[in-house]
């Protein structure tokens, strides 16, 4: 399917079990770049309008497809397709999802296609502790976690292994730290998943809490605060590259 104005390639990777899948990936702009991973819900009309505004502050962004229709709000459906899917283990606490790999090697690739810039990464919701565990990649300079939440159903583990976490948090100490956001009031990512971040990586990321009963900070319950955060936390990052 496409999305007006986007331009779209299919990418195949590998898993970590050494199987290999291919989805779409959906781009636009010109400049650094920038991987938006999409949210449980999919990719909807909010994260497109997200996308094309990045791209407008001078990013090159990048959606890839991973799951659901795009447009079309089925929360449930996705859920239950991700449940039986082999790229993601939803309930895994100190242990990744297969999908990580492929996240690696899309990084990679967005990298070469852009003369060998590293490039920036934000995580949503089901994503979003992905932008952390990705910073250990040499291909990438900065992550934003906006209300992570898995795993599901357990506030205070993280959804990476211990040498994910440790390589991670190494690469924060090289190139400067991650982003971790929430609304104060959010039911899905809690203080104590910010808190279990926190006390993982110390000084490797910046968490920030925002005011609010909301939870998707960057689409569906837009927030200012967090998108002015967001680009000044890529700006620097991009800056100091």
């Amino acid at each position: 399917m496409a999305i007006d104005g986007f331009d779209s390639f299919d990418f195949d990777g590998p898993l970590l079990e050494g199987d290999h899948i291919s989805h779409k990936v959906y781009h636009k702009g010109e400049g650094p770049p920038i991987i938006i991973w999409q949210e449980l819900p999919g990719i909807l009309p909010e994260m497109i309008t997200l996308g094309e505004r990045m791209a407008a502050a001078g990013y090159t962004i990048y959606m890839p497809h991973l799951f659901g229709r795009i447009g079309k709000f089925d929360m449930g459906r996705n859920l239950l397709m991700l449940c039986i899917r082999r790229e993601f283990h939803l309930f895994a606490a100190r242990k990744s999802s297969p999908v990580t790999n492929w996240m690696r090697a899309l990084c990679r690739d967005v990298q070469m296609r852009h003369d060998g810039q590293q490039v920036g990464t934000l995580g949503m919701c089901l994503t979003g502790g992905f932008a952390l565990t990705l910073m250990a990649d040499d291909s990438v300079i900065g992550g934003v976690a906006s209300q992570p939440s898995l795993p599901m159903f357990n506030q205070r583990a993280l959804h990476m292994s211990d040498t994910e976490l440790a390589e991670a948090k190494a690469a924060m100490a090289h190139k400067g730290p991650a982003l971790a956001m929430r609304y104060s009031g959010d039911p899905l990512c809690k203080a104590p998943k910010l808190e279990a971040i926190k006390e993982a990586f110390g000084n490797g990321v910046v968490t920030h809490t925002i005011s609010g009963k909301g939870h998707a900070l960057l689409t569906g319950h837009w927030s200012d605060e967090a998108y002015d955060k967001m680009m000044a936390y890529f700006a620097e990052r991009f800056g100091a590259a």
